[in-house]
């Protein structure tokens, strides 16, 4: 079977994500699409708006095959981390294609770019700074945008790799767009979900009845967290470092909710996505020593598969899909039950913990779907 992987977060699912599994059937002619997703914790490090089961039956039934998780660990970190992890796992999982979003929409001056030895993370800065680029650069953008900074990301990862990069422009509204209209940004819907304001437009998805999830509702957690530990205690937790954790207790005495504490904490020296990144390891107690002690990348867990994704599975029996909680190297195995604890604190979601060791989502598809 011809497979293309996608990396997600479908936070939440959009008729742009529907556009590109559409574009992807029709063009790549595949037999199926997989897909490496986010759990409960997003790139951006923030709660997801919806948990990842819910989200992975949503897309089963949007035409996606098979759905595999990006553990918290990689699927909370910056960029370049981020998309290493997540073509790692589409390297075990032995893809044909993997297909990405890009503002500028010229493959061969990504590559170009990502041929140099530019670390993606620093690229928005280094080019708001005036730092030199390859001249191709100066046909994209003044300022590197999310998808074309994760494209860059992707195929550095895919350097020496025999899958094959396919690229899709993006549609619709600018990355940080607020309007509710359709093919609008994720970012864009979660802000008028969160003012309950009509999707329908947006996503293909009914949000009715659903709980959804913000670092408002953990914001107690953490900055109890905060002002209750040692400096020293809080140096020990992942991507605790360069003093951070003083700047964080301050901002967590004077700041009452999330919203303040997080225009206080962001800085010159501190992005947003920095301060939320290092909080999530806070809030979900990951210490440096439980990362440096995890084996590299050599399974994935499936979350979820339909019809095709099961033929797939039955198909290449020999790749190391993991669809047992309990097979799980032991170290991940705790960090993503710890994690699963955290994210279902805030509305007491017991069946979330009871589902975190349960086998995967089946979802069946007939002939004409």
């Amino acid at each position: 079977m011809k497979t293309c992987g996608i990396v997600v977060e479908y936070n939440p699912f959009h008729f742009g994500h529907l556009y590109q599994i559409q574009k992807i059937k029709k063009e790549l002619q595949v037999d199926a699409i997989i897909v490496v997703i986010s759990g409960n914790f997003v790139q951006r490090g923030e709660p997801a708006l919806l948990d990842k089961w819910t989200r992975t039956e949503d897309v089963l039934k949007q035409g996606v095959d098979v759905v595999i998780e990006l553990p918290y660990i990689y699927a909370s970190q910056s960029a370049s981390q981020f998309a290493k992890a997540a073509i790692k796992i589409l390297q075990l999982a032995q893809v044909d294609y993997v297909c990405f979003g890009s503002e500028c929409g010229n493959l061969e001056n990504l590559k170009e770019i990502a041929q140099t030895p530019v670390n993606p993370d620093y690229l928005h800065e280094a080019m708001r700074d005036g730092s030199s680029f390859p001249k191709a650069y100066s046909l994209l953008t003044g300022a590197m945008l999310p998808n074309d900074i994760l494209a860059v990301s992707y195929l550095k990862a895919l350097e020496n790799s025999s899958i094959q990069p396919y690229l899709i422009q993006r549609q619709g509204e600018a990355y940080h767009s607020l309007k509710n209209k359709e093919l609008a940004s994720a970012q864009g819907i979660r802000y008028a979900l969160r003012h309950k304001q009509d999707v329908s437009k947006a996503t293909p998805l009914s949000f009715q009845g659903k709980q959804f999830h913000h670092w408002n509702e953990y914001y107690p957690f953490l900055r109890f967290q905060l002002l209750s530990s040692t400096r020293k205690e809080l140096q020990s937790f992942f991507l605790v470092q360069e003093g951070i954790e003083k700047h964080l207790i301050n901002c967590a005495k004077e700041c009452e909710n999330f919203e303040k504490f997080i225009n206080m904490a962001v800085n010159y020296r501190y992005t947003q996505a920095r301060i939320q990144r290092t909080c999530l390891q806070i809030l979900n107690h990951i210490k440096k020593e439980d990362v440096q002690s995890l084996k590299p990348l050599h399974q994935f867990r499936i979350l979820g598969f339909n019809t095709i994704g099961r033929k797939w599975l039955k198909e290449n029996k020999k790749l190391p899909a993991i669809v047992k909680f309990s097979k799980l190297d032991e170290k991940l195995r705790q960090i993503e039950l710890r994690t699963t604890y955290s994210y279902a604190l805030v509305h007491h979601e017991q069946e979330l913990i009871e589902r975190e060791v349960k086998g995967p989502i089946f979802i069946e598809v007939t002939s004409n779907q």
